[in-house]
């Protein structure tokens, strides 16, 4: 018998005839002899929909008052969930968040889990209960409700499963498992059957959409074995574990695409210590984060600065790097939304040569410019033209022989 925590989407739960569908695939679980606990999103649409209605009652919603709105999307589904079961005759019941004795930290609609308090889900496990718990939600020390940001569920679920000490952490999504690549980009994209934390970490932070990146570095922390697999069929999934030796014998996992990038260019900045800081402490003061940084230095003590941002935080980095340059006396500020960041992953890079040699000549192949670059441990990344970025995922699917493992 073991513990099983098992993590619904919202397309999962999307109406009453999927969450019937649900409740069957929990109850099969169930009826194998394991522990079942289960975190539930809000139905699909709905948090959309609610962050909408707060947006017809004020220009600027209250953060505090928006996280009381969008928690009870979560709140509808595990009640449902929980009635659903209860007419199939196993005993279940919902708990919200702060029932579960999620504690987080008081940033509203961004809150971070600091502690769950696991005796109440244990309990009710040791009555044989099914346990449905609301993602996506917490309580603060001083009693306020808070919500974990897009994609808290997947946070909620892991960080469930390491409190209970869970034996496993399944995620059901609308997709079976982590691909090479986009299968909607390359249709030679094949479903890995394990992959490891770092690389998992990698695809999510370079724009995969399987699974949130804060889960997977909870799951890291407190090893918990991930299985990402459909809500929508009985095919076996991938499995996110720890590094193993065999997984090094693959160089490169997998191809990501983020096209949410766009580059900032300070020219002609003084080449002095200290000007990095003024130009970065005001982004960051700001919450913007910055992801690639590249510094060519010009002749006469002078360089160019340049550095990439989300697109949704462009129009503030321009205003704060306008005022920055003018402060600093650069000549001006340069800006690209045309651009796409492609990158190549995988733990067996750590151990082989050639994977940027391959990766540059693929791409050179095709007469594509690579107009920045960032390296990991185990990742590197090419700022490329966004009319490009499709192809160039499609020509390293292929110089790596993704295709054929």
């Amino acid at each position: 018998m073991a513990l099983i925590v098992q993590k619904y989407g919202g397309t999962s739960v999307g109406n009453i005839e999927r969450i019937r569908n649900v409740a069957n695939r929990i109850v099969k679980t169930y009826d194998q002899g394991h522990d079942v606990v289960v975190v539930l999103s809000a139905m699909s649409g709905v948090t959309d929909s609610l962050i909408a209605l707060a947006h017809q009652a004020s220009k600027m919603p209250d953060k505090r008052e928006l996280d009381v709105l969008m928690s009870t999307g979560e709140q509808t589904t595990i009640a449902l969930m929980a009635m659903t079961l209860q007419d199939m005759g196993y005993k279940a019941a919902s708990l919200l968040g702060f029932q579960a004795d999620i504690i987080t930290d008081s940033m509203s609609t961004k809150a971070r889990i600091m502690s769950i308090g696991a005796e109440r889900i244990r309990t009710m496990l040791a009555e044989k209960k099914i346990v449905i718990i609301a993602g996506f939600q917490g309580i603060d020390p001083e009693g306020n409700i808070t919500t974990l940001g897009r994609g808290g569920s997947d946070t909620s679920a892991v960080a469930i499963a390491a409190a209970v000490k869970a034996d496993s952490c399944e995620i059901y999504t609308d997709v079976d498992g982590v691909y090479t690549t986009d299968p909607r980009i390359c249709d030679k994209a094949r479903k890995l059957k394990q992959i490891s934390y770092d690389e998992m970490l990698e695809m999510a932070s370079l724009g995969a959409k399987v699974l949130q990146i804060r889960s997977v570095g909870f799951a890291k922390k407190y090893n918990v074995p991930i299985h990402v697999r459909s809500s929508f069929n009985e095919e076996e999934g991938t499995m996110v574990v720890g590094e193993d030796s065999g997984m090094e014998k693959l160089v490169v996992s997998g191809i990501t695409l983020d096209k949410n990038e766009a580059r900032l260019t300070l020219k002609k900045v003084p080449d002095q210590p200290g000007i990095a800081s003024k130009v970065f402490a005001p982004l960051a003061e700001a919450g913007i984060q910055v992801d690639m940084i590249i510094q060519n230095t010009r002749s006469g003590g002078q360089t160019d600065l340049t550095f990439t941002v989300n697109k949704s935080d462009l129009k503030q980095a321009q205003i704060i790097a306008e005022k920055i340059a003018k402060n600093i006396e650069a000549e001006e500020v340069l800006v690209a939304d045309d651009i796409a960041k492609v990158s190549v992953i995988g733990v067996g890079m750590k151990n082989h040569a050639g994977v940027a040699a391959t990766m540059f000549s693929a791409l050179a192949a095709e007469n594509i410019n690579i107009r920045l670059i960032s390296t990991s441990e185990i990742r590197i990344s090419c700022v490329i033209d966004d009319r490009y970025a499709e192809l160039a995922v499609r020509v390293l699917h292929e110089a790596f022989n993704l295709d054929k493992i």
